[in-house]
């Protein structure tokens, strides 16, 4: 009765909530996109997250629920607690932090084998990329050894200090979820 319910106002007013779990390693700029996305013509620095946020988006017809948590190594651990019921992961990665990219790798492959995100999507984020040195989108999809994952799955490049890439981003995975 409830999932009937829950289509006919889908139908009906065109929202769906979904989960999104928001992750990398930390200063990816996991938080800046969050509220890039939410406040287009902010520009504070964010310091890093300790726990988590929560903000809902919207996009296309969705109410994404983003949980973003932070990517210290002491946390990290803690990623698994917010597993359940989760519909995507978006993971983000530094773009100009090349000595860690093989951290984000078995930090993302270490996720993806998790039960609770078996048929969650995929989106990475080559974030940083407004920076001269910054690893190029091909790159980082092959040090994180995207090619090899049987899922659905992207990766864009962004900038989260300007706002690049970031609407297109999202558009993607909103379609990938309706």
């Amino acid at each position: 009765m409830g999932q009937l319910f829950s289509k006919l106002v889908y139908v009906l007013f065109g929202t769906r909530e979904v989960r999104v779990l928001v992750l990398g390693l930390d200063n990816a700029g996991k938080t800046t996109i969050l509220y890039k996305l939410l406040e287009p013509d902010s520009s504070l620095k964010h310091t890093p997250t300790v726990g988590f946020n929560l903000e809902t988006l919207k996009v296309h017809g969705l109410k994404m629920q983003c949980w973003d948590l932070g990517g210290q190594d002491s946390i990290r651990p803690y990623w698994r607690s917010y597993f359940f019921n989760q519909e995507a992961i978006v993971f983000v990665v530094d773009s100009t932090d090349k000595g860690r990219m093989l951290t984000a790798k078995q930090e993302l492959h270490a996720i993806l084998t998790e039960p609770e995100l078996q048929g969650a999507v995929l989106l990475v984020l080559a974030n940083k990329q407004d920076v001269p040195d910054a690893a190029r989108v091909s790159e980082v999809s092959e040090r994180l050894g995207l090619a090899d994952l049987e899922r659905t799955w992207t990766i864009m490049g962004t900038s989260a200090e300007r706002g690049e890439g970031l609407q297109e981003a999202f558009a993607w995975l909103a379609q990938r979820l309706k």
